[in-house]
């Protein structure tokens, strides 16, 4: 080769050189499309790489092994369905289509393990936390969650200590336990003339949470509570309870705690003879409790956050939806779980970015038409204008009887 062509082919060779070693760099920097933040990469020679999609990662927490497994897996299916939806939709967070992916833990309804697995998200630096199931184990892992900035979307605990904390990252799309056991309490004393109150629950901070605002609201109404019993929430024995309530000649019994134990208290009580109204809380009227209490459960009563699926403008789809993808029908908390999840994607979207610091603010005042009705946050983050439905068992079937509020 000629020397006088020698300096034409260094300065050629300058530059894709100094191409591939920027490219080097950002390789082992392990992120070409985070340092672009989504936008094109700028190179020497005029040259411009895009970047890839961008994965968005969504931790979701709920007991999905153990006497609760049930809720969970309804719950964490409800979330993947949205994350699907979202994933086939090729929605774009600023310049990058997102792909979705979600992070399951299974915290066992144990407020350590919950605190663990809330640990676990944000050391793994999740976009945001769909979760957990009951608020035993929700309100302290909330806390992990706002000391790393994380957005915390509830969409099944509902003790009001949840957002009465005063947390940034921390929102609930589902009624709390303020709205539903205080309509309930409100209609044993104004519409069923209730006039001797007896009281049950489970002592978890859903159960008893859900039972002293219903006591609470009994009184303020003048009602009279002859009986306020607990227990266990692994306890299945509620004979000493009963013994006293039937004494007591309680015309309702008002139970805070899930299905299982519900159909157990049923049973008993069917065994004792006794003529008491059964009303449950929340957790209660689902196919379980039919299922486990049979003949005993005929007649029992409970009410439910939120509207009939049927009734929702897009519940009949979703129910529909859930049953082609999950071969099972809707359990309770599946349709709170995908609106959770779409409500922190339609933050992102519209933020234009994952970054919790910086879609956090829209998540705050954001507004659609999700499942279970209109998903809006008040200043503390929860639900705004939630609803509760009353249900009765008849001939076998959960049916409504009526709804109050949203």
């Amino acid at each position: 080769m000629s020397p006088r062509h020698t300096p034409r082919l260094a300065a050629v060779a300058r530059p894709r050189r100094a191409v591939l070693r920027t490219l080097a760099r950002l390789a082992l920097a392990g992120t070409v499309a985070g340092v672009c933040g989504g936008a094109l990469l700028a190179l020497p020679d005029g040259a411009a790489y895009a970047a890839g999609p961008l994965t968005v990662r969504i931790g979701f927490v709920a007991a999905i092994s153990g006497d609760y497994a049930n809720y969970g897996r309804d719950l964490q299916n409800g979330v993947q369905l949205a994350l699907d939806e979202a994933n086939a939709q090729g929605l774009r967070i600023g310049d990058q289509v997102a792909h979705f992916e979600l992070v399951a833990l299974d915290d066992r309804a144990d407020p350590r393990l919950g605190v663990q697995s809330a640990a676990q998200l944000a050391n793994q630096g999740v976009a945001a936390v769909i979760g957990h199931f009951n608020s035993g184990t929700a309100i302290p892992a909330s806390r992990i969650y706002e000391s790393a900035g994380i957005p915390m979307l509830d969409p099944a605990a509902t003790n009001p200590v949840i957002t009465a904390q005063g947390f940034a990252n921390t929102f609930t799309v589902i009624s709390n336990d303020a709205q539903n056991a205080g309509i309930a309490g409100a209609w044993a004393i104004d519409v069923m003339k209730a006039k001797r109150v007896a009281i049950i629950d489970d002592r978890s901070a859903f159960g008893q949470g859900e039972a002293d605002v219903f006591e609470r609201t009994v009184k303020e109404h003048g009602g009279n509570v002859v009986a306020r019993e607990f227990a266990a929430m692994e306890s299945d024995d509620f004979g000493p309870q009963l013994s006293k309530i039937k004494a007591a000649d309680a015309d309702l019994l008002y139970f805070g705690g899930l299905a299982h134990q519900a159909a157990s208290l049923v049973k008993q009580m069917k065994a004792r003879s006794m003529n008491t109204q059964f009303v449950g809380g929340g957790g209660v009227a689902n196919p379980d409790f039919v299922q486990l209490a049979g003949a005993a459960g005929e007649g029992a009563m409970a009410w439910e956050y939120g509207r009939p699926l049927a009734q929702l403008p897009d519940g009949p789809r979703f129910a529909q939806k859930y049953r082609s993808r999950f071969g099972a029908d809707v359990l309770a908390y599946a349709p709170f779980g995908y609106d959770a999840a779409w409500a922190a994607i339609h933050a992102m979207v519209a933020a234009k970015s994952a970054k919790p610091d910086v879609y956090r603010p829209v998540l705050g005042t954001l507004a659609f038409d999700g499942v279970t009705g209109r998903i809006a946050f008040d200043e503390h983050g929860a639900l705004k204008n939630g609803a509760s439905t009353l249900y009765q068992v008849k001939q076998g079937v959960w049916v409504s009887v009526m709804t109050r509020g949203g």
